[in-house]
């Protein structure tokens, strides 16, 4: 029997096809700027509030026009109500997160390179002291 699927492409095409699709890549250099605008007046959750601040300062923020970031503050609310418990909106959070970068995998896809060689100053998150007294345990039946 015949081998199955059309036969194995020479090595020299191979390479030329990394090289090309590497050259397409856009690169981005994290610079630690703060972009966009601030999350509007809303009791967000501090996971969210720092969720946001991460884009901002993300080397993806670079790219973003008015209209993404509208997009991303709609995400925004999406992003609150699933760290208040609502696990029913993971699905669309992840979705919509992956057309910004969100990941490797989604910056792979989206043809988007960031260097990661620039350092860069961690983003430190605000603490909510009261948050353990808002903690409720979870009871299955």
């Amino acid at each position: 029997m015949a081998g199955r699927g059309p036969a194995p492409r020479a090595e020299r095409s191979r390479e030329t096809d990394t090289k090309r699709r590497q050259s397409e890549l856009q690169r981005l250099a994290p610079d630690d700027e703060v972009r966009g605008r601030e999350l509007p007046e809303h009791d967000w959750h501090p996971r969210t509030a720092r969720w946001w601040e991460t884009w901002r300062r993300s080397a993806q923020a670079q790219t973003f026009t008015e209209t993404d970031w509208d997009f991303l503050e709609d995400t925004a609310f999406l992003h609150d109500q699933m760290c208040k418990g609502d696990s029913g909106l993971a699905a669309e959070l992840r979705i919509r997160v992956a057309k910004f970068g969100a990941t490797p995998e989604d910056r792979m896809r989206l043809k988007i390179a960031v260097d990661k060689d620039v350092p860069v100053a961690p983003v430190v998150a605000k603490v909510d002291p009261d948050r353990k007294s808002r903690l409720m345990a979870v009871v299955n039946d």
